[in-house]
């Protein structure tokens, strides 16, 4: 007779993370009768449920420099994100720790390595570290990484590792839905039917709820986006993705942006779009100037 499937303790605590349910993955973490690998992937998740919360110093006060090496680079990610003024030196810690041969090849590692070099769009010191693979994360992250390369073929690949992996795992669908987004054309439909899915199956994210808003605006539905995004605001006004297209929606409808976008600045000011839009403006500066 076949063994019993282990049980997986920590399923839903994924789940939550996954989708952006961070405040819930946090609320339900204390799970008892766990084994020690279990117990430390579930303090990683939990401390990385708060750095999406933007509870930065919170992790890097817990976690101390006796703690495991996945814990480790979880505050490295968390020194990151703080403090973008002092990025070198947490970027010159993260090299150094990827360069010993005893923790370098660190799953969790990696993945913070990965995470970390894709904020700095360096995508190939990104793919060094996350390419090889190893777990449902690094892959799906690579997908992520060749999408902003604009590497469609390439994504795709990693999808379908992820596929024969799990198909029906969380990852895998998001993974699929970015994917689908990416390629645009009959493919926002199926990206919109898995986003669909996850609404039906889970409690409402903005992550989801995003994630169904933006393949609405590629079909040309900007008040049904508008809606999903006011109501992925309500649920955290200061979600970057959330803000950042509400902005882009705004336009699309003839509605000011501004205040989404002055919130942005307040509270993201390295996000992508403030960049463009600062970028933007000094141009506009320079050609009056010139004029003038």
């Amino acid at each position: 007779m076949a063994a019993a499937a282990v049980p997986d303790h920590l399923f839903n605590l994924r789940n939550n993370f996954y989708l952006g349910s961070y405040q819930a993955a946090i609320n339900n973490s204390n799970l008892p009768n766990l084994s020690p690998d279990d117990a430390l992937e579930r303090d990683c998740l939990i401390y990385r449920s708060y750095i999406a919360l933007g509870s930065y110093q919170l992790v890097i006060n817990e976690i101390d420099s006796s703690a495991a090496t996945p814990l480790q680079a979880v505050k490295l990610l968390a020194l990151y994100l703080s403090n973008p003024h002092d990025k070198e030196s947490t970027i010159s810690s993260l090299k150094e720790w990827l360069a010993d041969p005893a923790i370098g090849s660190n799953a969790i590692l990696r993945l913070i390595a990965g995470i970390v070099f894709m904020h700095e769009e360096d995508y190939n010191e990104a793919l060094k570290h996350t390419n090889a693979g190893g777990t449902m994360e690094l892959h799906a992250l690579n997908v992520q990484i060749f999408i902003k390369m604009h590497r469609s073929d390439y994504a795709e690949r990693q999808l379908r590792v992820m596929q024969q992996i799990d198909e029906d795992h969380t990852l895998t669908q998001l993974a699929n839905a970015w994917l689908n987004l990416a390629v645009g054309g009959s493919k926002i439909q199926e990206a919109y039917l898995i986003f669909q899915d996850f609404s039906e199956k889970y409690p409402m994210t903005a992550l989801i709820l995003n994630g169904k808003a933006v393949c609405c605006m590629h079909m040309g539905n900007f008040d049904e986006a508008e809606t999903l995004l006011l109501e992925a605001l309500n649920k955290d006004a200061k979600d970057p993705e959330t803000l950042a297209n509400l902005v882009v929606c705004s336009l699309y409808l003839g509605k000011s942006s501004s205040r989404y976008l002055s919130q942005l600045k307040i509270t993201h000011p390295q996000h992508i779009l403030v960049k463009r839009a600062s970028s933007a403006e000094e141009s506009f500066e320079r050609a009056v100037q010139s004029v003038a």
